[in-house]
């Protein structure tokens, strides 16, 4: 029994190019709210209904990152009609098969994060959707490339969609010297936004009022489409190439070092470094969340690292705070952990933390951020358009400038709290004394 499924969409400009396009290899790119992730999924989906037994992935960096947005597009904005129909159906996964949508016909596309690729890194695909392409390294791009060798009788193909990053982001420069064909959506090219005749719908008027509202490098990107680096940056030797990398084991003999800056309206941020011998530092977990109380905050901390109570890992040898009396006086209550006060010098803090991120004899630098170290992604900080964790920062984290353009000797205060709690942890390991950490009684 076959069910007729009809699927309404509206495909405009680079979408509709997409929709049309058998090259190998596309990246479809532009600014935030032009619908280029929906003309991906679409194809997608179109592909598993029209081509019996067709294999594809659907994939993401970080599989949390994956389930929390773009599954949720396909399943309200896409395939609703046909999930509603049962001519595709949703399968959890099991211990030998990965999670996928299955269709009637007998196509699937299987899903997941490339910090979890063992269950359909082994398959072979179709087709191959990448989003937030930027997000992802060179050599994962070409391993899933390695894998479009399915059987079902189509043309293969891998795409990417993302907002732009900086001018000289490696899947840019991939584009440019044409191994992938490089589409530009646009703002016009989404149905929802903006009528055919050029104006804003009411949400689309909505929406580009929240872009409207950015400044500076994310501005750039965000609205206008622009590959910019930002003028003034203040880490310019942060390269994700090099900083980020993929989670590891952690011995359980490194240095633990936890760092807090406070907030509720603006966002609070929690990082959990860990220290190897030779000194360098890692950030393998982070809370970075606005509108909840510190009890909670700290609640969320003890199930992070002590599931039902029980410490698996060593405790902080520090808890670097803010100067919040009241806060860090909760904070310590519901922990049970007493804190220190953070070194809040902004120019030695920033030059320790520049001399981290520059790659040493070794070919390493001595600071590392962990791939899907985010507990949690703030949903109202997506839709603002502003940064979820601290890595998202650095691009942003620029020098104040002076009336008549002149750079100011001091930080822009704005979307700062990473790189606050990261020059704390980062002052007080470098430029400060080791304290012991205190258990308080309960």
């Amino acid at each position: 029994m076959t069910t007729d499924v009809v699927v309404r969409y509206e495909p405009r400009g680079a979408a509709k190019q997409l929709l049309e396009c058998r090259d190998a290899e596309i990246l479809i790119a532009g600014p935030a709210g032009t619908g280029k992730s929906l003309a991906m999924l679409f194809k997608l989906h179109l592909s598993g209904l029209a081509v019996p037994g067709l294999r594809a992935l659907l994939v993401r960096q970080t599989h949390a990152s994956l389930t929390g947005t773009t599954l949720v597009t396909f399943e309200r904005s896409v395939a609703a009609q046909a999930m509603a129909t049962g001519a595709v159906r949703w399968f959890g996964g099991s211990a030998r098969q990965p999670a996928a949508y299955r269709y009637a016909n007998g196509s699937a596309i299987l899903v997941g994060g490339l910090d979890r690729p063992e269950k359909f890194l082994s398959s072979e695909f179709d087709r191959i959707a990448i989003d937030e392409g930027t997000e992802i390294t060179e050599s994962a791009l070409e391993t899933l490339i390695s894998r479009l060798r399915g059987a079902a009788p189509t043309y293969k193909q891998i795409v990417a969609a993302c907002n732009p990053a900086h001018p000289t982001h490696w899947i840019k420069l991939r584009a440019d010297r044409g191994a992938m064909t490089l589409l530009h959506s646009r703002h016009r090219d989404n149905p929802a936004y903006v009528h055919a005749d050029g104006t804003f719908t009411d949400i689309g008027a909505d929406y580009m009022a929240k872009l409207d509202a950015l400044t500076g490098v994310r501005r750039l990107r965000l609205r206008d489409g622009i590959w910019a680096a930002a003028e003034g940056v203040i880490y310019e030797g942060f390269d994700p190439d090099v900083h980020v990398i993929d989670p590891f084991p952690i011995p359980q003999g490194w240095d633990r070092w936890w760092a807090v800056d406070f907030g509720f309206t603006n966002a609070f941020c929690w990082q959990d470094w860990r220290e190897d011998p030779d000194g360098r530092l890692y950030l393998v977990r982070e809370i970075y969340r606005t509108k909840r109380l510190v009890e909670d905050h700290a609640k969320h901390i003890l199930a992070l690292v002590a599931p039902g109570g029980k410490w698996t890992d060593p405790r902080p040898r520090a808890v670097i705070c803010d100067h919040d009396a009241e806060d860090r006086a909760t904070l310590e209550r519901h922990l049970g952990i007493s804190t220190v006060a953070a070194k809040k010098t902004v120019s030695d803090g920033i030059q320790a933390t520049q001399s981290r991120l520059k790659v040493q004899a070794d070919g390493k630098p001595r600071l590392f951020m962990v791939r899907g170290a985010l507990a949690e992604r703030d949903q109202e900080l997506v839709e603002s358009k502003k940064p979820t964790c601290t890595e998202e920062e650095f691009p942003g984290y620029v020098w104040a400038v002076k009336p008549g353009g002149v750079l100011k000797e001091e930080p822009l205060k704005q979307d700062d709290h990473g790189m606050d709690t990261l020059r704390y942890v980062v002052a007080q390991r470098d430029l400060g004394a080791r304290p012991r950490i205190r258990t308080l009684g309960r």
